[in-house]
């Protein structure tokens, strides 16, 4: 696969303003490996594998279990998640998949029994900046890996 245009370089300014988002929301109340579920998750139901990559790549880095990883696309029917975990997944899919009804109450709800107002919207705002670089990297047709050593993804030894 070749890249089509490469955004970063083209639009630097809004690459580094969608970066510099992407980076204040890790420092939210949303613990890592939470984020990296989410992540996996969005990028799977987006079909964005250059983030896909990254983003296994960059939980492999952050100590995650390799069975957890490969258990995210069926993470319902799945004993290694947690309430909070389970909680959090259902949420980037109801937001990734958004649906003419919304987000149900029932969903809000269970959520709301995992996590605090705070992380509630946290959580949403990690998931809006997902979907925004799983669109422009499908978009553009990102290369998976092609990115790994600007962001040090070598050292997760998944090549």
């Amino acid at each position: 696969m070749t890249q089509r245009l490469n955004y970063a370089q083209l639009s630097p300014e809004h690459f580094k303003a969608l970066m510099a988002f992407s980076n204040e929301i890790k420092k939210g109340s949303i613990e890592q490996s939470i984020l990296d579920l989410v992540d996996i998750r969005a990028s799977q139901l987006n079909g964005c594998t250059f983030c896909l990559d990254m983003h296994t790549k960059e939980a492999t880095l952050h100590q995650e279990r390799p069975l957890r990883i490969h258990h995210v696309a069926g993470w319902r029917d799945s004993t290694l998640f947690s309430p909070r975990e389970r909680a959090a997944l259902a949420w980037t899919e109801a937001l990734t998949r958004l649906s003419d009804t919304g987000v149900s109450e029932e969903l809000y709800d269970r959520v709301r029994g995992q996590l605090s107002d705070k992380e509630i919207v946290d959580l949403t705002f990690q998931i809006m900046s997902i979907n925004a670089w799983n669109r422009v990297s499908v978009a553009m047709r990102a290369v998976p890996g092609s990115a790994d050593k600007i962001y040090g993804l070598d050292k997760a030894g998944l090549a």
